[in-house]
């Protein structure tokens, strides 16, 4: 097992430990959007957005404001939200329809989230360096990314 995967190995615990008992999903979010951002390296932001009236809308993060809206279909975030299917990105600027919410974003990684079978909404990590998020943030950011439901 790689260093990265260890690491997530130990996030994966931290995150469930952490909202362990509790079940307000904003207190979740915002809990788990300020553990990521603090444990995974290299990241300029790391948000939740709530799919809701057929578009994204913000929830909690951490980093620089973030865009409050975005339409199906429409940046990283938005394509995701239309093919429910985690996006990574090695050059946000090589993307098209790319929305530049922090202008030092340089790659990003968008996984989407799933309730009760679902589409929910989507967790998005950006980084101020290239080619930051390989599969391994995938896999495990996909795990650690539903834990907001305690039900």
């Amino acid at each position: 097992m790689g260093k990265k995967q260890e690491n997530y190995e130990l996030l994966v615990k931290q995150a469930e430990s952490l909202l362990e008992g509790e079940t307000d999903v904003v207190a979740n979010m915002s809990n788990l959007v300020s553990l990521l951002f603090h444990e995974i390296p290299s990241l300029n932001g790391t948000t939740y957005y709530r799919f809701k009236n057929n578009e994204l809308i913000l929830g909690p993060f951490q980093g620089k404001p973030a865009c409050m809206h975005i339409a199906v279909g429409k940046g990283v975030c938005g394509t995701v939200a239309k093919t429910k299917q985690t996006e990574i990105v090695e050059n946000v600027h090589n993307f098209p329809g790319h929305i530049a919410c922090d202008s030092a974003s340089k790659s990003e990684i968008v996984v989407p989230v799933f309730k009760d079978g679902h589409f929910w909404g989507v967790l998005d990590l950006d980084s101020p360096e290239y080619s930051t998020f390989d599969e391994t943030d995938g896999e495990y950011l996909s795990q650690i990314a539903p834990l907001i439901f305690n039900e």
